[in-house]
Parts: C-alpha cells; sequence; structure tokens
C-alpha cells in the first residue's frame, strides 16, 4: 500500500537557485525598464543619469583600489618648482591613478553624463546612432576632463579636446560594433526559413538551403524533389513539407501560384 502511494507521488524537479534568480532579475529589469518608459524625459534623463553614475561610481572604487598604490608612490613637489607642463603631466598622471575615491568620481561624471545624454538624444530623435554616441561621449569627456582637473590651466580648450577624443574613440567603437552585429546581406533573403527550421530543430540545414538558393520566396514552391537535391534526408524533408502545408499564409500563396 505504502509503495502504490510512493510510485503514485509525482516527484517535481527542482528548479536551479541561479536560474531562479536570473528569471527574478530579468522580470524586475523589463518592469523597471517598462516603468521608465512612460515617464517624462527629465525623470528619465534624471533616472538614468543617477543609476549609471553609481554603476560607474562602484567600478571606479574597485579600480582605484588596485591603483591606489601606484598613486602614493607619485611624487608631489612644490607646484612653485614645476613649469605648467610639467604640472599638467601631474595632474593627469594623479587622475589616472588616483585611489578608489577619486576614481569613483571621475568613473561616476563619465558613466552619468553619457547615459543621461544618450538619453536625452534617444528621446528627442527617436533612434540611437553613431550622431548620439559620439554627443554623448563628447559631454562624459569634457565633464571628465573639468572634474579631474587633467590637462593644462586652459580647462575650456582642454575640455572641448578630452571631448572630441572621447567622441571620435566612441564613434569608431559604434561603428564597428554595428558592423560586426549585422548579419549578412544574403541572410534577410533567409529569415522566414531559418525561423521555420529552427522551430523543427533542423537548423543544421540552413545551409542547404542557401547552397541551393531556396530562398524564403521559394518556400510555398517547395517539394519533395527540391528538398532533395539539396541533400535533405527524407524525415527532415516530411517534417519541413508538413510544416509548409500547416503555415496558412504559405498554404494560401501556394493556391494563389496555381
Amino acid at each position: 500500500m505504502e509503495r502504490g502511494k510512493e510510485q503514485g507521488m509525482v516527484v517535481m524537479p527542482q528548479q536551479n537557485p541561479l536560474e531562479q534568480l536570473q528569471a527574478k532579475f530579468k522580470e524586475v529589469e523589463t518592469s523597471f525598464r517598462g516603468w521608465l518608459a512612460k515617464q517624462s524625459l527629465p525623470v528619465e534623463a534624471a533616472v538614468v543619469t543617477t543609476t549609471s553614475a553609481a554603476q560607474g561610481a562602484a567600478i571606479g572604487a574597485f579600480m582605484g583600489t588596485l591603483t591606489n598604490d601606484v598613486s602614493s608612490s607619485l611624487p608631489t613637489p612644490p607646484q612653485a618648482s614645476l613649469d605648467p607642463q610639467a604640472m599638467a603631466s601631474l595632474k593627469q598622471a594623479q587622475a589616472l591613478s588616483g585611489g578608489p575615491l577619486i576614481q569613483a568620481r571621475n568613473f561616476a561624471v563619465m558613466t552619468g553624463v553619457n547615459a543621461g545624454i544618450s538619453c536625452v538624444m534617444k528621446r528627442l530623435r527617436g533612434k540611437e546612432d553613431v550622431q548620439s554616441s559620439m554627443v554623448a561621449a563628447f559631454g562624459s569627456g569634457a565633464m571628465f576632463s573639468l572634474v579631474s582637473g587633467m590637462g593644462g590651466p586652459n580647462q575650456i580648450a582642454n575640455a572641448a579636446t578630452s571631448g572630441l577624443f572621447f567622441a571620435l574613440v566612441q564613434g569608431g567603437l559604434f561603428q564597428l560594433g554595428q558592423k560586426f552585429s549585422q548579419p549578412p546581406a544574403e541572410d534577410i533573403y533567409y529569415s522566414r526559413t531559418r525561423s521555420m527550421l529552427s522551430s523543427l530543430g533542423l537548423q543544421n540545414y540552413e545551409k542547404n538551403f542557401k547552397k541551393g538558393l531556396l530562398t524564403d520566396n521559394t518556400l510555398p514552391l517547395l517539394t519533395d524533389s527540391a528538398l532533395r537535391d539539396v541533400k535533405i534526408p527524407p524525415g527532415p524533408r516530411l517534417l519541413i513539407l508538413d510544416h509548409i502545408q500547416r503555415d496558412a499564409e504559405l498554404k494560401e500563396k501556394q493556391g494563389r501560384r496555381r
């Protein structure tokens, strides 16, 4: 009797705590982004700037602990004994190798200003492109120069130079990322085919479709012989043809062509 009860019990598989935590975090992030999108521009910009600055401060503080020994070893000669160029170089070295508090401030300014300007530009222009990215980078670079005290006595010129340098670097990185993230031009003709094969677990046969030039436009025309010509085995052929017959849109296109 006891054995029958044990056999009748269904043992629920235990979910990985890490997966549960990731799912919860994703849910919170999605709801936060949804709430943020409904806010006015000033509120959204303020929240984005603050959260990004906090993240940057944490990263900067960690980096500062690694460079703290370097900054403490830098000599601090009397300012009167240094010419302006040497003093500017010393300030630049101190800005780049400061302790946790200095680096936290610098990173907070860079990330906060960058994120805030990016948010405003995206709202105003309705898109996120290289121009918006470069404007945000210019602002963060200029503010970083002013806050950290890098450069010579002419702070305005140094801020403009730093902003221009940041803008050029981020613009180049944005373009590079766009180039590598975009799929090859030919892939746009196989988007529906790829989706169909993935849903059937047959994504390995995408190369067969491309080799035979069986694009999305040819899906309503597919036959067993056409799939055989591109060396797709019988089992996958049957699954693909059955999927096409069950797809209302593809079936309608088949009827129009007949």
